[in-house]
């Protein structure tokens, strides 16, 4: 009898590791994935009308950055951890009516370097908590050292965290983060919501292949930041028409039943990039078949 409590405990606490996020309901799905935009891709808009955005453009989600501002009523107001709850339920309120599920945000670097680095970031989860966030996307600047402190409040809070990766730098040979081998070693042995939010275009800009890297990460690849430059030097185009391999990504994902959630980050066209974007949320839709 102690043989099976212990081992039904031990079946219970695995299960909640490895099932920890609550999959995206369908309705957020497009072509067989969760789909919509990061919201830098409209940077220079507020956050409410990012959410107009990427509706009008046919995503179904948006994974949001915290220092956008936060709407055309309250123009100064920067959307970050800080934010009140009377303007947290304005958001909430803002998604529902736009039909639009916020999945994800990217927080920057300040509560790293805070006197108090784990009372910060606690407020970070916290706010995501209020939120209902999957997760979490960043690129924390000691990445060797902070992610064991992550991986505490990934834990506690059962939110995933995504580490973002850029592109290589020759001027800054310290960067690691766009070699996928190298971060691979960083989440070995972490909790499974420890993971990867992996952006093709600065894959693609560091001399690699997108399909690669999420061969290699497999079901550590919680999101993606999914773009198509149209060569290794050149800005980002419409999926199919660049060097990304997108198609390829697609079909890759789907072998893995990848269950996390894609961004659009579309770098290019900035003020009218909203029939750019529709035209990839089609390529998606119809898992990269064209005309």
């Amino acid at each position: 009898m102690k043989f099976l409590a212990s081992f039904f405990l031990t079946l219970f606490v695995v299960s909640a590791l490895t099932n920890a996020a609550e999959p995206l309901p369908r309705a957020t799905k497009i072509g067989g994935f969760s789909l919509g935009c990061q919201a830098y891709t409209f940077n220079g808009y507020t956050l409410f009308e990012a959410i107009d955005k990427t509706r009008a453009a046919g995503g179904k989600t948006i994974e949001m950055f915290l220092w956008q501002k936060f709407s055309p009523e309250f123009p100064t107001l920067e959307f970050n951890a800080q934010l009140s709850d009377d303007k947290l339920n304005l958001l909430k309120e803002k998604l529902r009516a736009s039909d639009v599920r916020a999945v994800s945000a990217y927080f920057g670097n300040a509560a790293f370097t805070a006197k108090d680095p784990e009372a910060e970031l606690r407020k970070v989860f916290e706010f995501a908590k209020k939120l209902k966030l999957v997760s979490l996307t960043g690129e924390p600047p000691n990445v060797e050292k902070d992610l064991d402190l992550i991986e505490k409040l990934v834990k506690e809070y059962d939110i995933q965290f995504c580490l973002h990766n850029h592109q290589k730098d020759e001027a800054h040979p310290d960067y690691k983060n766009w070699d996928p081998n190298y971060t691979a070693g960083l989440m070995k042995n972490r909790d499974p919501r420890m993971g990867f939010c992996l952006d093709t275009g600065h894959l693609v800009r560091s001399g690699l292949k997108p399909v690669d890297a999420v061969k290699l990460h497999g079901k550590r690849v919680h999101s993606l930041h999914l773009k198509d430059p149209l060569s290794q030097a050149e800005h980002d185009t419409i999926f199919g028409q660049g060097v990304g391999d997108v198609k390829g990504v697609l079909k890759e994902l789907k072998r893995q039943k990848f269950n996390g959630y894609i961004s659009i980050e579309y770098e290019h066209n900035w003020t009218n990039s909203v029939p750019d974007i529709k035209q990839c949320v089609e390529f998606v839709r119809t898992g990269g078949k064209t005309k």
